[in-house]
């Protein structure tokens, strides 16, 4: 077959497959042991043959990590097997939670609460229930709080490739996103 991959591509085609967050080059570099030339050769490789030849899922760089997700051509036929059904039961309330995170991660939910002005525990614990949220880490100010951000499922229920894709907004919704720890 013309488009065998080399062994280096076929080692990070199946870390990638097997992990579930995207990787960062310096993450492949530990797990893999390769270097950052023959890392990018390799995902270079990947993102050719997958590209070219009309796979179903597709290999994506965002924010320097890598990760395969499904080709958002086939979304509509995804969403018919799979469904919205989550989405769909959503609250105004979570959904503004949730829109707050993706706009403004990585966002502590003290931070989430001021900008909504109410407490927002159980909206936090709901969307992280249901894997449209996560911890990303923990801010370092006193008590540690979490920082949370959005979900590879967040992108694929909601049709978006990367928040980077996320439809801009206004500068006075983008007042109204600004974090403030007071």
């Amino acid at each position: 077959m013309e488009n065998d991959f080399s062994e280096n591509a076929r080692f990070i085609e199946a870390i990638l497959f097997l992990e579930n967050e995207p990787l960062s080059l310096n993450k492949l570099e530990k797990m893999t042991g390769l270097d950052e030339k023959e890392i990018k050769e390799a995902l270079n490789e990947i993102y050719e043959v997958y590209f070219k030849e009309n796979h179903g899922i597709i290999l994506v760089q965002n924010d320097n990590c890598w990760s395969f997700i499904p080709d958002n051509r086939l979304n509509e036929r995804l969403r018919k097997c799979y469904g919205r059904k989550i989405d769909k039961r959503l609250t105004k309330a979570a959904m503004e939670t949730l829109a707050i995170v993706a706009y403004s991660q990585p966002i502590t939910r003290k931070e989430i609460d001021n900008i909504r002005g109410v407490i927002s525990d159980s909206i936090v614990r709901v969307l992280k229930e249901r894997d449209y949220i996560k911890i990303l880490g923990r801010k370092d100010v006193p008590g540690h709080p979490c920082l949370y951000g959005t979900t590879r499922k967040f992108l694929f229920e909601f049709g978006i490739n990367s928040i980077s894709a996320l439809p801009k907004m206004s500068d006075i919704d983008k007042q109204r996103f600004e974090k403030d720890e007071n």
